[in-house]
């Protein structure tokens, strides 16, 4: 509680201090009033020399015994040395002295708080509520909100800072703070009320524009959200937040010219941040676009160097054009800092197998088997692999590992089938074909397109065909 209303000049200081020191030696015909106290305990308590604060207040209270400012202050200090239930005493007599100053319910606050007594702080600030008007009340209900925060109860949060809106519509530190807790409540409903009522009386408040459009967006109403971010725009054209969220409803609505417009928009308002490149490097990847993606991902990793995520991004472009060795270069990067995603190994196995590199693509195919060994695709990969690279009887063994491990999906009991086949073993698999198509014919697409020279077998037209006559009775 650091207010000092009384400001003086260096040598008024000076001869104010000296006089203090005189008072305090003793020596006759000193006599400081009580606003010259005020000054001297603020003096020491800008320098943070609490004792000699300390010492002010208690010579002030002994000349003015009934100043209630002053025992307020040293109930202030005692707060500051941890002297938490002294300062309560303290307070307990400034308020019998005059119970209209603030400052003695905000400290009785923070005492109450610093001794666990949460409840008994809420409730002074209630019933102090019930006393002031104006800023003063204004400034409890912060305080209150403050309480609630440090003890977890945060719809009441919300709740306090509606009460300040109600009152003030354009106090903004309130403003900001509800677009938070709004969306941390989920209470997005209540704000678009609100906010509408504060634009219906002030419709040049760019942030209760601003916060309408977050609570429509908290709801999925992004076409909402993003008229309403237009015309926080409009009242404030540099207003960097309300460009950025607007992107990402655009992005929500597949509108990614348009995100890429309001994101660049960001870029030129506000600090580069590697979000910001990642977003507009995602927008021209979902356009298809992978140059220009290229080149925004490479900007946020130069601003996020230890980020994997950006690198393997980079290489997916690649992996979309069929660059082979262009995304093994930015594989290699992103595995050098993270060696055990399974998405990287799955990616760069892929590279190995299309580029002839059997042996290098199974290692990491198994790299994935064993981050992932429940997961359906990455043994998938690795049966796949086996298969091209004609190693049979080892793409037999996996596939009866798929089989064991993923409690029998019946896509490698396919696999099984087409190993089998290309073994010259047909009778066997035909058998698994039959037992395949029983579980699940949909798969079918799945064994063809690792050998679409299947179709060759009569017997296995055969089956096919008997299946599709059972689905058509």
């Amino acid at each position: 509680m650091k207010e000092n209303p009384y400001q003086y000049d260096r040598e008024d200081l000076k001869q104010l201090l000296k006089r203090y020191q005189n008072l305090r030696s003793g020596l006759n015909n000193s006599f400081l009033d009580e606003e010259s106290f005020e000054m001297i305990i603020d003096y020491f308590d800008d320098l943070e020399e609490l004792a000699q604060a300390l010492e002010a207040a208690e010579l002030g209270i002994a000349q003015f015994p009934f100043s209630s400012a002053l025992l307020i202050k040293k109930a202030d200090l005692l707060i500051a040395s941890r002297k938490y239930r002294e300062a309560l005493q303290i307070l307990e007599k400034a308020e019998l002295l005059d119970g209209t100053d603030i400052n003695l319910y905000i400290l009785k606050t923070d005492a109450y708080l610093a001794i666990d007594q949460q409840e008994k702080a809420v409730s002074i600030l209630q019933e102090a509520l019930q006393h002031f008007g104006g800023g003063e009340r204004i400034e409890l209900l912060f305080e209150l909100s403050d309480v609630y925060d440090d003890y977890e109860e945060f719809d009441k949060i919300f709740d306090c800072l509606k009460l300040i809106l109600e009152e003030d519509p354009n106090n903004e530190e309130a403003l900001y703070k509800i677009c938070f807790w709004t969306d941390f409540t989920g209470r997005n409903e209540e704000s678009i009320r609100l906010h509408q009522k504060i634009i219906d009386e002030y419709p040049y408040n760019e942030l209760a524009w601003f916060n309408l459009a977050t609570a429509y967006q908290g709801l999925k109403l992004y076409e909402k959200a993003i008229d309403a971010y237009k015309y926080a725009v409009a009242i404030d054209e540099k207003f960097d937040y309300a460009y950025r969220n607007m992107g990402d409803a655009y992005i929500r609505l597949r509108k990614f010219k348009d995100a890429i417009e309001s994101l660049e928009k960001v870029i030129e308002l506000s600090r580069p941040e590697d979000v910001i490149y990642e977003a507009i490097a995602h927008c021209y990847d979902k356009l298809g676009n992978y140059g220009q993606a290229r080149i925004y991902y490479r900007k946020a990793s130069h601003l996020s160097t230890d980020d994997s995520k950006l690198f393997y991004k980079v290489a997916c472009t690649y992996l979309n054009e069929h660059n082979w060795a262009g995304a093994i270069k930015y594989l290699e990067t992103a595995m050098r800092i993270d060696p055990n995603q399974p998405e990287y190994n799955l990616a760069m196995g892929e590279c190995k197998m299309q580029l002839g590199d059997y042996k290098g693509a199974i290692q990491y195919f198994s790299n994935v088997v064993r981050l992932r060994p429940k997961n359906m695709s990455s043994w998938e990969a690795l049966v796949r692999c086996l298969y091209t690279a004609g190693f049979f009887a080892e793409a037999l063994v996996q596939a009866q590992a798929a089989i064991k491990i993923t409690n029998g999906k019946p896509l490698f009991i396919f696999y099984q089938s087409a190993v089998c086949f290309a073994m010259g073993k047909s009778k066997q698999g035909l058998l698994l074909l039959e037992k395949a198509m029983s579980k699940a014919p949909k798969l079918l697409r799945k064994m063809i397109g690792l050998n679409p020279s299947i179709l060759q077998y009569q017997s296995v037209v055969d089956v096919i065909a008997r299946y599709k006559k059972k689905k058509l009775l």
